[in-house]
């Protein structure tokens, strides 16, 4: 399936160690009730069985809260379950056209501070950009950092929706907001929460 409705709002990313597999589907459903509309599938260190097992199952579970589900780098995985998205990385641009032929879902690829390669992606097919780090974020904490000007350049020069990664957190968030983007992609600030629901639904708000 291809998810149909608008890439907008609170992007939540699992996370091998704040999301364990023994609580995983628990915490993304509290993501989801409290608003976010695309849940994104990171797992670096399970097997493929495992992680198919997993996506399967986190789709129908996105889908009964109207979600989109979207796998990260498993592109043969995605393309083999149909899932509603696949995110890409640098390790993989190099294989977008390739990919953009065999996967019919959206593809959404990090593009960090560079707004140009985020255009070359777009007119090659890409459905959304994300950029980041803009701020040091616990799970990535070698990225550089990004100018938020950036975002406001992305959102002029670029017709596909424009996702914010990286370190964002309630306090920081508003920074963020000025720039508009479509999408904020959160990790931390979300499963780190004593209540995931309502940390979401302040997320969500924001649109």
């Amino acid at each position: 399936m291809s998810y149909k409705r608008e890439l907008k709002g609170l992007y939540v990313i699992t996370d091998d160690k704040l999301t364990p597999s023994n609580t995983l589907f628990s915490q993304v459903e509290k993501s989801l009730k409290g608003g976010a509309s695309i849940v994104q599938l990171r797992d670096k260190k399970n097997s493929d069985d495992i992680v198919k097992l997993t996506a399967v199952k986190l789709q129908k579970l996105c889908h009964k809260y109207n979600a989109a589900f979207v796998l990260n780098d498993k592109i043969e995985l995605a393309i083999e379950l149909g899932c509603d998205g696949l995110h890409i990385g640098k390790s993989d641009h190099h294989r977008f056209e390739e990919i953009r032929k065999k996967f019919k879902g959206k593809i959404g690829v990090s593009c960090y501070g560079d707004v140009e390669l985020a255009k070359s992606f777009e007119r090659k097919g890409a459905d959304y950009a994300a950029f980041g780090s803009f701020f040091s974020s616990p799970t990535k904490p070698t990225s550089n950092i990004v100018p938020l000007e950036v975002l406001s350049k992305a959102k002029k020069e670029l017709s596909i929706p424009v996702c914010a990664i990286g370190g964002i957190n309630s306090e920081n968030l508003l920074d963020i907001m000025k720039h508009d983007p479509d999408m904020v992609s959160i990790i931390s600030d979300i499963w780190n929460s004593e209540n995931i629901t309502a940390q979401a639904s302040f997320y969500s708000n924001q649109f």
